[in-house]
């Protein structure tokens, strides 16, 4: 599945989830990743998370695109990072 994650957590846990997310997604711009990832990456990947960030204070969305028919990604203005293998 293609997955794109955006967060917004306390400025202290900023770069941990940032590292979490790293080591399988593709960083896109600030607090945005996306990428390719199987169902057992993305179980690991909620994992990692929950190891750092605040469930009362911060907030984590998860974009889970199983079949990526008909959907686009249009970029205006400079793309931060780009991602050649989208959808």
């Amino acid at each position: 599945m293609y997955v794109i994650v955006v967060y917004d957590v306390g400025q202290e846990r900023v770069s941990k989830v940032c590292k979490k997310l790293r080591r399988r997604l593709t960083w896109v711009q600030n607090s945005v990743f996306e990428g390719e990832i199987s169902e057992a990456d993305f179980k690991k990947i909620q994992a990692d998370l929950s190891e750092v960030i605040e469930g009362e204070r911060d907030s984590v969305l998860f974009y889970c695109i199983h079949n990526p028919r008909g959907w686009e990604k249009r970029v205006m203005g400079q793309e931060r990072a780009a991602t050649d293998t989208f959808l």
